[in-house]
């Protein structure tokens, strides 16, 4: 008699249903969209609303609807023409206020959205997304290494007793001005033989000053390049991390750019912000022996001090000034983590972490410094296009602002919190932080937004193989092992199910790649289901018993299968750990696609069998 544990029809039932709830929402295609956004100042509200409405009206083109989700608008479309014009005409209508960006909206029914029952993200090559060509600065990413050379140029000579009248930065290298040529010499020799890096050049001599410039040898200075391009395309991964895009492609091209490829993102606007901007911060001691206002008046500063301003608006309206010493207590590049919170007022605050060494400068400086004021200054270098007599200019706008300058009120080390923020600016300045600064500025020189509509055909093509692959199985299997090819078809098709849930529970995104994998999948749990029929008949042919030769050919097979199904496990988890892009999307669906299928193959047919034959006592024959 053959026997199934009832417990395992429990767990085949509730699987089933839990594998259909989980799989509908890819049943549920986006809606082409074009998502508005208020810059700095500007308010999303119902007047907007009716100012899109009558904008498209008038431009003739239909719409599906216009909500205010989130603190932005979002007006659903038809098709990805209609979506194209939309955001055309949107642009021209709203001006600089707001962003017009292309976007996909879900359609998922508000039940499945309670359960977070997603559906599976589409490949760039499915369903559309953005490509970025970023490129280097050479010379800032030269010059921002150089910058950290100058403070340990000048406590060297400290700690050598070499007397120096000034260690600066000049565009042509580090210029370094000792008082006497017996300090010069003496510099020169030890700074040659302790810093090979640098290559040392005379430079005129004039009364009291006797100069060397330091200039970082060409060998130096390129893999002081291929350093940064290395550390940007780390951090490139971390942000797009934060954008919380599956299998992005982010890859080196050529001796100073890096190509970036985000599946599924459609606003330009938001990826553009993440990736283009350099965002860090530098901790500064406030200059409070001379009057602010009066250097920005006179243009008249201290010598060791340079004038900022506030974000906060003065009296008159305008950003209010500050003086913040020239070196830096911190900076970004000493940064460990940074996360949005509150302060112990309740007031938005972002809570820093520095390293080891950047704790110990922090230490030191506000142990001497209680009661004095700490100047925290926010820099973004902003990537802008502008057009300068009908073509247009790729600049970078330099943001610098002190958001913040409070008295030290005790002695802190690693750990501390920014405050007097906005609380979207915390999140935003904690995102962007937490990501990592970038180790050089880099430029978006080129950009390519992929539409969904290019990818329709791949999405065809894609799951018209895998539907081909499922009927001539199933088609087999009904004319050569009838009763049990049937069976075997009912398994397959749950194993889909069953390999759709745990991809869309999983947020795996689905590419050609992974199509592959799943067609592959079935190739596999075809295998399988030939294993156990073929072994039912062998069984049969040996004289035995149809009951005994069904339960006979599922246990027997069993091993066969379980062993090659784990060989296959193995090769698709080396593809997971050392592959990377589509190569990874198709091991995800490869190595789902074999845990689903060696269930559904072994347990879940033997489980229909048994429901089918189990209880007939007086079987003579079964239909295989």
């Amino acid at each position: 008699m053959l026997e199934y544990a009832r417990w395992k029809y429990v767990v085949l039932v509730l699987v089933l249903i839990v594998a259909t709830i989980w799989s509908l929402p890819n049943l549920y295609p986006q809606d082409p969209a074009v998502q508005v956004s208020g810059n700095r100042g500007s308010v999303v509200d119902d007047a907007l609303k009716e100012k899109v409405q009558g904008a498209l009206e008038t431009a003739k083109i239909p719409f599906k609807s216009i909500e205010i989700e989130d603190r932005r608008l979002l007006v659903r479309l038809a098709n990805g023409d209609q979506q194209l014009a939309a955001a055309s005409v949107l642009h021209d209508a709203l001006g600089e206020q707001y962003n017009s960006a292309l976007n996909l909206a879900s359609t998922v029914p508000a039940w499945l959205d309670a359960i977070w029952a997603k559906p599976m993200t589409l490949g760039l090559d499915l369903q559309g997304g953005i490509q970025f060509l970023m490129e280097i600065d050479r010379k800032a990413a030269l010059d921002k290494q150089q910058e950290r050379y100058v403070d340990d140029i000048r406590t060297y000579l400290r700690d050598k007793n070499l007397r120096y009248r000034q260690v600066t930065q000049t565009p042509d290298g580090i210029l370094v001005v000792m008082r006497d040529q017996a300090d010069r010499d003496s510099t020169f020799t030890n700074l040659s033989r302790d810093m090979p890096i640098f290559e040392f050049n005379d430079r005129p001599v004039t009364e009291g000053s006797y100069p060397l410039l330091a200039v970082l040898r060409p060998s130096e200075a390129g893999a002081e390049i291929d350093k940064a391009i290395e550390q940007n395309i780390k951090t490139l991964r971390s942000r797009i991390n934060e954008l919380k895009v599956a299998e992005p492609i982010v890859q080196r091209q050529g001796e100073s750019r890096i190509a970036v490829q985000l599946p599924g993102v459609q606003d330009t606007t938001i990826a553009k912000k993440i990736l283009g901007a350099t965002a860090t911060l530098e901790y500064r001691a406030v200059d409070d022996t001379a009057n602010a206002y009066e250097a920005q008046q006179t243009g008249r500063v201290p010598p060791d001090a340079r004038l900022y301003y506030l974000r906060e608006l003065g009296p008159d309206g305008r950003p209010m000034p500050i003086l913040l010493k020239k070196r830096m207590i911190a900076s970004g590049d000493e940064l460990i983590d940074a996360a949005a919170g509150f302060d112990e007022n309740g007031l938005p605050a972002v809570h820093v972490t520095l390293n080891q060494a950047g704790g110990r400068k922090m230490q030191a400086f506000t142990d001497e410094n209680v009661g004095k004021r700490m100047a925290v200054v926010f820099i973004e270098r902003i990537p802008e296009i502008r057009t300068v007599d009908g073509q247009e200019v790729r600049t970078n706008r330099i943001k610098e602002e002190v958001i913040n300058a409070a008295t030290i009120q005790g002695r802190f080390g690693r750990k501390f919190q920014t405050t007097g923020l906005a609380r979207e600016e915390a999140s935003e300045i904690a995102l962007l932080l937490r990501a990592g600064a970038l180790a050089a500025p880099m430029d978006i020189v080129a950009q390519r937004v992929i539409g969904p509509s290019l990818g329709k055909e791949n999405i065809i093509k894609g799951w018209t193989a895998v539907g081909f692959s499922f009927v001539f199985v199933l088609v087999f299997f009904v004319v050569y092992y009838k009763m049990f090819g049937l069976i075997a078809n009912i398994a397959l098709l749950l194993n889909l199910l069953l390999l759709v849930a745990v991809m869309s529970v999983l947020g795996a995104t689905l590419t050609l790649p992974g199509l592959a994998g799943i067609v592959l999948t079935v190739g596999m749990s075809v295998d399988a289901n030939v294993l156990i029929n073929e072994r039912i008949r062998e069984e049969l042919r040996a004289g035995n018993t149809p009951l005994n030769s069904i339960k006979e050919g599922y246990e027997k097979a069993a091993g066969t299968i379980a062993d090659a199904n784990v060989t296959a496990l193995l090769g698709g988890i080396a593809l997971l750990i050392f592959g990377s892009g589509p190569i990874q999307g198709f091991a995800v669906s490869l190595c789902v696609g074999i845990l689903t299928s060696l269930y559904t193959a072994v347990s879940v047919s033997r489980g229909i069998a048994t429901l089918i034959y189990g209880r007939r006592r007086k079987l003579t024959s079964v239909s295989i």
